[in-house]
């Protein structure tokens, strides 16, 4: 999929992940990709806890790399998790930050590896290199980053300031106009294809379902039900996202109460009419999520 990045938008200010070991890539940090010695942490309702839960799925590593599932919503100032405390504890000498998720840890030292999504999804798939099953097949890492940019800033960023209650009318218009733009341009390149990259299922899929279900699950409840019934009018594109929902990998990590809990526990915007307008019925999709894994 060839797809020009949206240099005009500016990124929305990320938080600098804490730890950003890798996996494989500097043998001084002895962080090699062997079966059983890593572990992730992560919660399903939030956005990138889903996609590294899908990705562990597709690569069906749950063996190689267990899970231990957390809570939807935090217990911890911050954001924090206490379950996630010794681990920080352990990794950074007198950490005082919130212990975020999600987290790779090595079991063998009881220590953080990395805090940051992208690598963890990355390295994952280092246990299958360009296998059959491989979220980044040799040649697609430009597209796939293509794609990483354009539903982190056309569909999410942007989502989330055509919602914003307190913005100005004029540059929430603005924002909903690149949303919209960017699904058409999606829409277009969806029509007669399966998937985005490649003729595959790869990660690329992996950030475009998951900003989708972010769009419907939790941005459409701070836009009207006007811009919400335009959203929706991307019959290809919510049939692509409806046919991912079906496969396991994906639609059984879906934790819609817990999204919702996550939601409305850290979100202090106002609700829009556009909450009533529901785009897919995810329901019969998601499954509880405590019976994907073991702990």
């Amino acid at each position: 999929m060839s797809i020009t990045p949206l240099a005009a938008v500016p990124s929305a200010h990320r938080t600098v992940p804490v730890f950003r070991g890798r996996l494989g890539r500097d043998a001084r940090s002895g962080h090699h990709a062997v079966p059983h010695r890593y572990r992730l942490h992560l919660s399903t309702a939030c956005p990138d806890g889903l996609r590294l839960a899908i990705g562990h799925s597709l690569l069906g590593l749950d063996h190689e790399c267990p899970v231990t599932l957390l809570p939807a919503v935090p217990d911890r100032p911050g954001g924090g998790h206490s379950a996630l405390g010794p681990l920080y504890e352990a990794s950074a000498h007198h950490y005082t930050g919130p212990a975020l998720a999600p987290v790779l840890s090595d079991d063998w030292s009881g220590r953080i590896v990395s805090t940051h999504t992208p690598d963890i999804l990355r390295d994952l798939d280092r246990f299958c290199p360009d296998g059959p099953t491989s979220l980044y097949p040799c040649g697609t890492e430009s597209q796939i980053e293509a794609v990483e940019r354009l539903c982190a800033e056309g569909i999410q960023e942007a989502a989330q300031r055509a919602g914003q209650a307190d913005a100005d009318p004029a540059q929430r218009a603005a924002a909903l106009d690149l949303l919209l733009d960017t699904l058409g341009r999606l829409e277009r390149y969806l029509d007669g294809e399966e998937y985005l990259v490649a003729g595959r299922l790869t990660a690329a899929d992996v950030e475009l379902w998951v900003a989708l279900v972010q769009l419907d699950t939790v941005h459409r409840c701070h836009l009207d039900a006007g811009a919400v019934h335009r959203i929706a009018g991307y019959p290809v594109l919510w049939a692509y996202a409806r046919r991912l929902a079906a496969h396991p990998a994906f639609g059984t990590h879906l934790d819609l109460d817990g999204i919702a809990l996550r939601h409305h526990g850290h979100c202090q915007g106002l609700e829009a009419a556009g909450a009533a307008v529901q785009i897919l019925d995810w329901t019969g999709h998601a499954t509880d999520p405590q019976g994907s894994y073991r702990r």
